[in-house]
């Protein structure tokens, strides 16, 4: 059985090769999530539990779906930046 936190797996998978693509992916998500709740924070004088909460669930809705395979295969075609690796690094059954 391999050790998931050992250095080697941590290298194999594509945030271990591309740790710059999660970020980018991530920063991405987060800008998404902020437009969605900007009239929100506007309206509210400051910061309130509602906002915060429609930031987090809107965070979280678009990171499940930027996990899914076929959101991956779809941005390695239009979106190449956000994709999970590059086109290059793939092999020939990934797709």
């Amino acid at each position: 059985m391999t050790n998931p936190n050992s250095p080697r797996h941590a290298a194999t998978s594509t945030q271990g090769k591309y740790p710059w693509r999660a970020v980018v992916r991530t920063v991405f998500e987060v800008a998404i999530a902020a437009a969605v709740i900007a009239p929100l924070v506007i309206g509210a004088a400051g910061i309130t539990g509602p906002a915060v909460a429609g930031f987090l669930a809107v965070t979280a809705a678009i990171t499940r779906v930027m996990a899914l395979p076929q959101v991956n295969v779809f941005l390695r075609k239009y979106a190449p930046w956000l994709a999970d690796a590059p086109a290059s690094a793939l092999e020939v059954g990934d797709a």
